[in-house]
């Protein structure tokens, strides 16, 4: 790339050097994900990967897209950038696990008013670390400076996850049952949804966000919301080898009522108890500084509970003892009823 430069284009507001200079910062932050399967390097024009189906009678081949959203507000007003790609790895393989799914590898997309080499380092540095906690590669990716669109402070970050699973062993609701029981393993924070509502009950824009608070344990705003969203991807392939696990949701966007609900078949609900859902501070502040009240707050946050899993109650002792084993502090949250409603909280 030695003869790769255009003042005309630079003038225009696009550095191709700084292209360049962020690739060669990012190559061993890729190549440290890499996993049996990657082929090639970094630079090309498409991500190989070479399918291990051994074992598999049916491999079926599962995808998930999403980006960070409007958390990234914060990072911008933090100036703290090496978090957001863990949100962006999560959002993708947290889903595809949801359907029994091992994620195989990954790619993101930036879009940059102005392309920071060290600040796309950053934000690399933070997705090859979700991949990391994934168990997936980091293949590829595109960082895009696209002046007058963004602004030059501003940036975009998506990404795309694919995985593979027996077709045998695909998690769907078929098999849950009235009785089976629901475990929680619990979220680190607001994880990257509902952050539209967050920035205007807080008027992020205009507060001192980065002060300790004694409401959040003496964290300031700013690094509580930053958090980064937990990946469950290890705890639920290795629950799925000790337990019949039969359904599993990663509770996004909707909260409780729209996800929880997709891991019911029809005629059959979750029903949870209140006073059983451990509620992390920073909720309790949103509602009490918004005015929030409880019904919408389950119905758009993740209120503690980063993920579900559903499974008979005769193995609900056997799967609390492999979550913890993993590190999770997993625990009872609810129970399978007869019910319309998808979820009942009383």
């Amino acid at each position: 790339m030695k003869n790769s430069r255009s003042d005309s284009y630079a003038a225009a507001g696009v550095d191709v050097t700084a292209g360049y200079e962020a690739v060669d910062r990012i190559k061993p932050l890729v190549e440290s994900t890499y996993i049996p399967g990657v082929m090639g390097s970094l630079g090309g024009f498409g991500g190989m990967f070479a399918l291990d189906t051994a074992g598999m009678k049916e491999p079926v081949l599962v995808s998930g897209t999403d980006g960070v959203g409007t958390k990234l507000k914060l990072a911008f007003l933090m100036d703290k950038h090496d978090t957001v790609g863990i949100d962006c790895v999560a959002m993708c393989v947290n889903d595809i696990v949801c359907g029994g799914a091992k994620p195989l590898f990954f790619f993101y997309y930036i879009a940059c008013g102005k392309n920071y080499p060290e600040r796309i380092q950053a934000i690399v540095e933070g997705v090859t670390e979700g991949c990391r906690q994934a168990g997936c590669a980091l293949v590829g990716g595109e960082t895009a400076e696209m002046p007058g669109f963004y602004p030059i402070d501003e940036y975009d970050l998506a990404g795309f996850s694919v995985g593979v699973v027996d077709k045998s062993k695909i998690l769907s609701n078929d098999d849950v049952k009235e009785g089976d029981v629901v475990i929680a393993l619990p979220s680190s924070g607001v994880h990257s949804n509902g952050f539209s509502l967050v920035r205007k009950v807080f008027d992020v824009e205009n507060r001192d966000i980065k002060s300790p608070m004694a409401e959040l344990g003496g964290k300031s705003l700013g690094e509580t919301l930053l958090t980064p969203t937990r990946i469950y991807v290890k705890q639920v392939l290795k629950l799925m080898e000790s337990v019949k696990v039969k359904s599993v949701a990663h509770i996004t966007g909707g909260g409780f009522y729209e996800n929880m609900t997709r891991s019911m078949p029809k005629g059959l609900s979750v029903k949870i108890k209140r006073a059983d859902v451990r509620v992390l501070p920073i909720f309790d502040l949103i509602a009490k500084e918004g005015g929030i009240d409880e019904r919408d707050m389950f119905n758009t946050f993740n209120m503690g509970v980063g993920m579900i899993v559903t499974v008979a109650p005769e193995e609900a002792d056997k799967a609390l003892e492999v979550l913890r084993g993993c590190g999770e502090d997993a625990y009872v949250l609810g129970e399978v009823v007869v019910s319309d409603e998808g979820v009942i909280i009383c």
